[in-house]
This record gives C-alpha cells, structure tokens and sequence, in this order.
C-alpha cells in the first residue's frame, strides 16, 4: 500500500488518482474538515492525521510500503508554518515512516533546497532532504523549478485582470525551466511505482527554460495585445503584490536554472507542458460564437 500525504492539494491530488487509476492501494492522510469524499469515493483508504501529531504519522504508516509526500505549508496558515510543517513535520513523518518499517520514500522537494539558505522553506526541504537520505530508506527527491501554473497567474494574470504593467524584476532576462504541477505529480506518482532501489535526487522543469521577459512575449502573441511591462530594482516594492513575489524574482535574477528534461520524461513516461500550452488555456481569448 501507498500513503500520500498532501493528497488534498493539487499534486498530491494527481498523484492519488493516477496511482488509483493503475491499480494500487492508496493510503491517504486527511486532518480533521479537509475535502478529500471525492478522493476516498474514488478508492483512496482516508486515515485521519496531521504533520505536527507525531503518534497519528506512526498510526498512518502502518503496513504501508512507499510514502509520497507533497505536504507544505505554503497555502496554510495558523499554527501551519515552515517549521512546524515543512521542517518538524516532515522529520516526524520520515521518523514514523523508518519505525514501520517503510520500503521507499518519495518526497516533492524544490529547486535551490539548501541546509545553508537564507530562505526558510528551502531550507525545510534541504533539512528534510538529509533525514530522507539518512534513514535507510529507498528514496526519489524531487527538486521542481516554480510551477508555471502559480507563477504565471500571479506575475501576469493579476496585471492584466486590474489593467496594471506586468512588474519584473531587473531586466527580466535570467532563464528558468517553469514546469506545469500536473508534470510533477505524474513523475511522482511513477516514481512511487517503482520498485528497485534507486535514490535519486531529480531537478525537474518543464521542456524549456525561458525569461519573464520572454513569457511575457509568448502572452502577447496569445492575447494578440501589447502587454506593457515595468522594470524594478530587486527588492523594490511590487505594488498589489504580496511580498514574496518581489523577493522571489529578485531570486531568480541571480541564476538561471535550465533543466534538460530529456532522459527523465522518457524513462518515466511523462509528456511535460509547454508554457505555451498552459498558457493558451489560461489567456487565449474566447472562441466567436457569431
């Protein structure tokens, strides 16, 4: 049997259901009030349980084979945070999954985790990393570029639903590998089937590494319209924008991260999404019906 932890959330959500669909035994851990009856009508065995209740992880990873986790607290909030979820939690969780006796461990890491990073998240994952390595369990990292379908909504969609310029950061110019979330769960979920003992740490993007600046280009020719952009010194303030959006653009123009997703989408079988595929969906105008 599989327990997903993070089954609620987009990609633990994926993951759930391709695992049901190719026939396995789903496991997966719920706290109290969560919306998981569609996961559970569609097979998944839900055991209650959270991340900061050590006893409900042991309860939770009994008889279980492989654990995949895409647990965080990034849309949380409360007594939810990067260290009682994403640094104590997951150790909890890895703890609880070595006592029972755990085969493999598959956990949805970030780009740039780092025991030494300034940024308390990536640093909960590069922590949470270590622990997974040193348990003695068969273990798949996966360390994803920002997804597409976050970012994207919220650098451009946001201005161009208030009429406002696209605001990025320097010039706009260093390249990423965005990869589209649905991608993500479709390796993890493929990961979490295998069997032989590979411990792999896997970066992974979508099928090109491109700018904001660019993005912003491909939007245009979606959109048919020019879509002005402003440029802002890093760490100027973004107005209408939540801090952490300047702080990780400003990141992201010290490095680029382009990712050759070649041999990892064909040993496991994932098609990955273009940006212009996902944008299309998102800012293509609407079909005439005259």
């Amino acid at each position: 049997m599989i327990l997903v932890v993070g089954a609620t959330g987009d990609v633990g959500g994926v993951i759930t259901r391709r695992l049901l669909e190719d026939g396995h035994a789903v496991r997966i851990l719920v706290r109290q009030g969560s919306d998981h009856a569609a996961l559970a009508e569609a097979g998944a065995e839900p055991v209650l349980g959270d991340l900061k209740d050590p006893p409900s992880l042991e309860a939770a990873c009994a008889g279980i084979e492989t654990v995949v986790t895409t647990a965080n607290s990034a849309k949380r909030g409360g007594e939810d945070t990067v260290e009682t979820v994403d640094l104590h939690g997951n150790r909890a969780l890895v703890e609880a999954a070595t006592q029972a006796g755990v085969k493999r461990f598959v956990f949805v890491s970030a780009l740039g985790a780092d025991p030494e990073s300034p940024v308390p998240f990536l640093k909960a994952k590069a922590l949470t990393e270590q622990s997974i390595q040193a348990s003695g369990m068969s273990y798949a990292i996966l360390r994803p570029d920002p997804f597409m379908d976050i970012w994207v909504p919220v650098v451009v969609g946001i201005a161009l639903q208030t009429g406002q310029p696209v605001r990025l950061v320097g010039q706009g110019d260093h390249r990423h590998s965005f990869v589209f979330s649905g991608d993500v769960a479709q390796l993890a979920a493929a990961l979490a089937d295998r069997v032989e003992p590979e411990n792999r740490v896997i970066p992974v993007g979508g099928p090109e590494a491109l700018s904001w600046s660019e993005i912003v280009g491909r939007v245009e020719r979606i959109t048919g319209g020019h879509i002005p952009v402003e440029y802002v010194a890093p760490g100027a303030e973004m107005p209408g924008m939540p801090p952490f959006v300047s702080g990780l653009l400003s990141a992201q123009e010290t490095y680029e991260s382009p990712i050759d997703m070649t041999d990892t989408s064909r040993q496991y079988g994932v098609t990955l999404t273009s940006l212009d595929a996902f944008a299309s969906r998102l800012f293509a105008p609407p079909a005439s019906t005259g």
